[in-house]
């Protein structure tokens, strides 16, 4: 039974980090559409807002209570979020409240080191608030998916890319209703399964920058084609782990080094997007969106390591 503490922390830490990834795989769907589905641009454009509330209440309740590992993770935010934000704004006229981005900016880590049951209350309901709202989003999601793939919609943005969003918001829902159930979240325990997931999630982020990048872009193509073949061998070796039970650990740490070069390569694309010193169709606040995804699975797998 996870405690008073424990339960608003993770809860906490899963919003800052999940909310802001969900408002903005709303966003990367809602300029994907073509003139023709503006109703679902107006859907995709009301889930965005949706999760710019929820995140916004998550902030708001995080200050001196969220776990500073979270925070120090580059997960939430980074350098790079609050330039990219405008640099999007500016490029696609939607109005994207960096106010949140600021706010992040300012928080504290601490700890809830005693029971405070208003504060939970409050944090069960943003829970149940976050359940419904990507319930619904997951099956939005799905539905663009069915009908992109029997051709009655285009959309600018990959069928991979889709399924990809889809993964990551089953996961968020799967631990939001673990945490309502007061369900330990035991990380360390779920090391093989989250290092199968997130080694395909950052295959498939490797395949879409090679993708998206400008065709006379070589030499960022072939790194991009590297990490993208080197995390399908790890995601093989994951599964290979989980199927066997054998130690993991030599594939964690294999992770752990790629993780942190594909890191660095997005990273560096993020700034070299922004100073416009790359030639690509990625978005800025695409680049600044995979990199907090990569930093949000090294955290995890520094944990993994240490048990």
């Amino acid at each position: 039974m996870l405690s008073s503490s424990s339960f608003i922390k993770q809860s906490l830490g899963l919003h800052l980090f999940f909310a802001r990834i969900m408002k903005e795989h709303s966003f990367f769907l809602e300029v994907g559409f073509t003139p023709r589905d503006a109703n679902f641009t107006q859907q995709a454009d009301a889930f965005r807002m949706e999760f710019d509330g929820l995140l916004g209440e998550a902030i708001s309740l995080s200050n001196g209570v969220v776990n500073p590992d979270v925070l120090q993770s580059g997960e939430v935010i980074t350098p790079f979020t609050l330039n990219a934000e405008m640099a999007t704004i500016y490029f696609t006229g939607i109005q994207i409240p960096t106010r949140l981005t600021q706010a992040e900016a300012e928080l504290m880590g601490g700890g809830v080191t005693s029971a405070n049951s208003r504060l939970e209350q409050h944090v069960s309901a943003l829970n149940q608030r976050a359940i419904n709202a990507t319930a619904a989003l997951i099956q939005f999601k799905t539905n663009i998916l069915s009908n992109v793939l029997s051709c009655r919609m285009f959309t600018f943005n990959y069928p991979l890319l889709i399924t990809h969003i889809i993964r990551e918001a089953e996961l968020y829902l799967q631990q939001l209703r673990r945490l309502q159930n007061r369900e330990e979240i035991n990380l360390e325990r779920e090391a093989y399964e989250m290092e199968f997931f997130w080694n395909r999630q950052m295959a498939e982020h490797a395949k879409f920058i090679r993708g998206l990048l400008d065709p006379t872009e070589n030499n960022l193509i072939s790194q991009a084609d590297s990490f993208g073949k080197e995390f399908d061998q790890l995601t093989a070796e994951a599964q290979a782990a989980m199927d066997a039970t054998d130690p993991l650990t030599r594939v964690t740490d294999d992770s752990i080094k790629a993780t942190e070069d594909l890191r660095n390569f997005k990273a560096q694309g993020t700034q070299g997007i922004l100073a416009c010193q790359i030639r690509s169709i990625i978005i800025p606040l695409l680049g600044d969106h995979v990199l907090r995804e990569a930093n949000h699975y090294l955290r995890l797998l520094t944990m993994f390591e240490r048990s």
